[in-house]
């Protein structure tokens, strides 16, 4: 055993003699084994540039173009559009966040139903839409959960055709809307968030047509109460 750790010693006082101690100073560049993208040919923020006309490494916006992650207005400046807001999550309000207070709100939000030129039938038809791109995979096309994902034996969706999805009552079946917001917004279970996907005016309108697909449902017979 004594061999051991002599050895052991012998090898550690080469590495330290090879290598020096960790700290000491030296004018030499470091050895960089992995550089992790330390170089790369980029411009970093803030900084000039030669590579542009005007010497800025910071590019303006392309005229006639809204930022990422800003909503376009639904009309012109010169027809009273009011300034574009957040596209995405970006206040505590139920519009936001699905919850007033500590509690689901139910209920579509004043954002969007006091607009005409948003709550409208292009509004349901956008989130039937979105609905088929982000949800129908899972959840199905009528929302009753029996989405491609469940041939597969992947992941049992939420059915929202079931018995009491249109009772606040029963606790195991409905949903509020702020609720369903929310899991759209954040993920719940095995469900990732979609809220850095989907703007928050088009989760609002994959509630309204999940409702929508709910109602139909209720005018076809099936019993969700």
């Amino acid at each position: 055993m004594k061999y051991f750790f002599l050895s052991y010693l012998f090898v550690g006082a080469i590495i330290v003699s090879a290598f020096g101690f960790r700290g000491s100073k030296s004018e030499l560049p470091p050895i960089e084994v992995f550089q992790d993208m330390d170089h790369q040919a980029k411009i970093k923020y803030q900084a000039s540039s030669e590579f542009f006309a005007d010497g800025r490494g910071a590019r303006m916006p392309v005229k006639g173009t809204a930022p990422m992650g800003f909503e376009i207005p639904a009309k012109a400046a010169v027809e009273g559009a009011k300034p574009a807001r957040y596209a995405f999550t970006n206040g505590v309000g139920y519009y936001d966040t699905g919850k007033m207070g500590d509690f689901y709100g139910d209920g579509l939000p004043t954002e969007v139903t006091s607009d005409p030129t948003v709550f409208n039938e292009a509004f349901i038809k956008r989130g039937e839409q979105r609905y088929n791109i982000h949800c129908a995979v899972c959840h199905g096309t009528s929302g009753n959960g029996k989405g491609v994902t469940s041939k597969y034996g992947i992941l049992a969706a939420f059915n929202f055709q079931q018995a009491g999805a249109l009772d606040p009552a029963n606790a195991a079946a409905f949903r509020a809307d702020g609720a369903i917001f929310d899991v759209i917004t954040n993920g719940k279970g095995l469900m990732g968030g979609y809220g850095g996907n989907i703007t928050l005016r088009d989760r609002w309108a994959i509630v309204a047509y999940i409702r929508s697909l709910q109602l139909a449902a209720k005018e076809a017979g099936v019993t969700l109460q």
